[in-house]
């Protein structure tokens, strides 16, 4: 029998580099205390991914769902977070709405992630999502900046993700406090998946959060263009009803890397309003096959074994 590893913590980790082994100046004792809580758990997170856009209304949730269940389906180990705090759509499209939160085991002050298991499709993905908190799903959450940066915090340190090979977080559109905090309390992210849809002013405000991510150091993995084009059921015709090529444009202007161009298709809104991702629900469609390209070029820029 192999002897148990001891769990890595703040106290016995051999990264030298490791932020989290040496109280900071500025920081209490109480401070420096819940930021080593905080990097211990994502110390256990492989790979941690922003999906972002500029301006909402350009199907970035559906990109971060579909995304994380086409990793999650190739046997790796996925998280995903919800942090549109005041938009949490996450839970509807994977069919989880109404579950509330539970305690974990290990600690009185952590909770455990909705998992998808036994009632739907995928055993390798867990969610979390400010809806998972709410009196119903009707409630408004009304907060201030420091409110949203204080819930983000706790979804990182206090949810127990355990071991994972990505993190895919799903920002609200924007700029604003929630996509500024994970982005300072991840320290490292991998990058950022940026959604746009093609026409020229969903463009304009992607390009603000291109300017965001590098003035953060944030690596962007890539453009993905959303509602590219639509196939008329009856002609066959395909109408570009937004335009078409806006987002690949910007990838070669901006130098960062063209992910794919998912069609806009019926069948990915009747999936997301069933809670069953397109690539679930119609895995054979042209745009099942863009997200799950799009996770083999995610997955080709990181060396991660299926479970």
């Amino acid at each position: 029998m192999e002897p148990i590893k001891e769990r890595t913590t703040c106290s016995n980790c051999p990264v030298q580099t490791c932020s989290a082994k040496e109280r900071r100046q500025s920081e209490t004792q109480e401070q420096f205390r819940q930021r080593q809580a905080l990097q211990e758990r994502l110390c256990r997170i492989k790979h941690k991914i922003l999906v972002v856009s500029g301006k909402g209304g350009v199907g970035k949730t559906t990109v971060a769902v579909n995304l994380a269940v086409a990793l999650s389906l190739k046997e790796r180990k996925v998280g995903l977070l919800d942090i549109d705090i005041h938009g949490p759509d996450v839970p509807k499209m994977l069919g989880v709405e109404g579950r509330k939160v539970t305690g974990a085991s290990s600690s009185a002050n952590s909770v455990q992630p909705t998992t998808l298991n036994p009632y739907r499709y995928s055993e390798n993905l867990e969610v979390m999502s400010i809806s998972f908190l709410l009196r119903d799903a009707d409630s408004a959450v009304i907060w201030r900046g420091p409110l949203k940066s204080a819930i983000v915090r706790q979804f990182l340190k206090d949810v127990e993700w355990g071991e994972l090979d990505y993190l895919i977080i799903d920002a609200p559109p924007g700029t604003g406090d929630e996509i500024l905090s994970i982005c300072q309390l991840l320290e490292r992210p991998d990058g950022a998946v940026v959604v746009t849809t093609p026409q020229e002013v969903s463009v304009l405000d992607v390009r603000k959060s291109i300017d965001f991510l590098r003035r953060l150091n944030v690596p962007v993995l890539g453009v993905v263009e959303n509602m590219s084009g639509l196939t008329c059921p009856h002609c066959g015709k395909k109408i570009d009803i937004f335009k078409s090529g806006g987002g690949e444009k910007l990838a070669g202007e901006t130098n960062i890397p063209f992910l794919g161009r998912i069609p806009a298709d019926p069948a990915v809104v009747e999936g997301s309003d069933s809670g069953y991702p397109i690539v679930v629900s119609k895995p054979d469609s042209s745009a099942a096959k863009q997200f799950v390209e799009i996770a083999d070029k995610i997955l080709s820029q990181h060396a991660v074994p299926p479970r």
